[in-house]
């Protein structure tokens, strides 16, 4: 059952060449997620109102897809949230952005279900469908550009929004001041105000209000020539973040490059001191980084509530300390005109002395094989032979009591 478990995660998540099953899927439920959406549009002409029972039926096909997807993310969302328990693991889920998404896609459909008196109520629900479209966005890493560039640039438009709403609050203020005594039923109040320096700094201009008298249209011109450049202000900080981050993901793929790197392994056995401790409460030596706990087939990456087992092997990275021969470890990053860009580890031109260990692709690591496909922007780490490597597993304690 943990085996299928995590073969149907790996499935379920946004998956790339090497998985055909992963891909496959991800294709898929971007099909049917544009089924579902031609359907919802389709299904509000009356052209087509011969065609209803089957819109009907479809949409009932796609409605229970989703929620099928919806269980198994759950079911496998204690692999998604490593760190935390069984049930916190699946609140995170519930929770999250994406889990909201997947809730609200189907969620609606079933409540005319099971509160038919409530029918003409939930109908306003519908309106979720529109969240559909943020499921095609998580099946690709690409869309995230955008949130990350808003992200990053959140404190300029922040501050250029700031701008803007005092730009409105002065504007409408001396509108009034200028146009309440010539047209009174017009700017009666401030907030007559706001609405003409709204629609005319964001250049929608309905023309319900505007000014009659000469000193009114002096300052109506000088406010849309200010509201032409407020507004194309949050415009430009986003294109010029745009700009940086492609500017910054082609520099980091187009170019590779070689670095050293010093690990230190050891495996905690029944009775180590750091057995059943949390990684919070555990003092580690000086410029000594756990990087990842490997428990089992599973690779976590520790915080600071990850607690310590028996039978954890700790992948600990070290600054300063001499190199060794029997740790020859190099961290290899591939970039767009890397030679090992698309093959296969078993078609790779290497040494037999030389062993890839792990690729780290997306934040993940992943444990190769010979069918493990190399792709832009891995990193990948080497471990080559060196003389001292044949030390036998008793030499291990010994080993790790030293650099303790």
């Amino acid at each position: 059952m943990k085996a299928a478990k995590k073969r149907v995660f790996h499935v379920i998540q946004i998956g790339d060449r090497s998985d055909i099953e992963s891909k496959s899927f991800d294709i898929f439920i971007v099909v049917v997620i544009l089924v579902n959406l031609f359907i919802t549009f389709a299904d509000t002409f009356d052209e087509l109102e011969r065609f209803r029972g089957m819109f009907d039926v479809i949409e009932l096909i796609t409605i229970i897809i989703f929620t099928i997807e919806y269980l198994l993310r759950l079911w496998t969302s204690d692999l998604l949230y490593p760190d935390k328990s069984f049930w916190g693991s699946k609140v995170a889920f519930i929770f999250s952005f994406y889990g909201l998404i997947d809730l609200l896609t189907f969620f609606p459909y079933y409540l005319p279900i099971v509160f038919p008196g409530g029918f003409v109520a939930f109908r306003i629900l519908r309106v979720f469908r529109i969240f559909r479209l943020f499921k095609i966005n998580a099946q690709y890493d690409a869309f995230n550009v955008i949130t990350d560039v808003l992200y990053e640039k959140k404190n300029q438009l922040f501050s250029s929004v700031c701008l803007v709403l005092m730009l409105m609050v002065a504007s409408s203020l001396g509108m009034y001041t200028l146009e309440h005594k010539a047209q009174p039923e017009v700017f009666s109040n401030a907030f007559s105000g706001i609405w003409w320096s709204t629609s005319t700094l964001l250049t929608v201009g309905y023309g319900d209000i505007y000014p009659v008298t000469y000193a009114g249209k002096m300052l109506a011109i000088i406010i849309s020539f200010l509201g032409v450049g407020m507004v194309a202000i949050p415009t430009g900080i986003i294109s010029a973040g745009f700009v940086e981050k492609y500017t910054r993901i082609k520099t980091l793929t187009a170019q590779g490059e070689e670095r050293d790197v010093r690990f230190i392994t050891s495996a905690v056995t029944d009775g180590h001191v750091w057995c059943g401790k949390k990684l919070c409460n555990i003092v580690l030596p000086p410029q000594l980084l756990l990087v990842v706990v490997l428990r089992d087939e599973d690779q976590i990456v520790p915080s600071g509530d990850t607690v310590i087992e028996a039978g954890d092997v700790l992948v600990l990275a070290g600054q300063h300390f001499a190199d060794r021969n029997d740790m020859n470890l190099r961290e290899i990053f591939v970039g767009d005109e890397h030679p090992w860009v698309g093959d296969r580890i078993r078609e790779l031109d290497i040494s037999r002395q030389e062993l890839i260990v792990s690729i780290e692709r997306k934040g993940k690591m992943l444990i190769p094989n010979g069918d493990s496909e190399i792709r832009r922007g891995d990193v990948v780490l080497v471990y080559r032979k060196g003389a001292n490597t044949g030390k036998s597993r008793q030499d291990t304690p010994h080993r790790k009591k030293h650099k303790k």
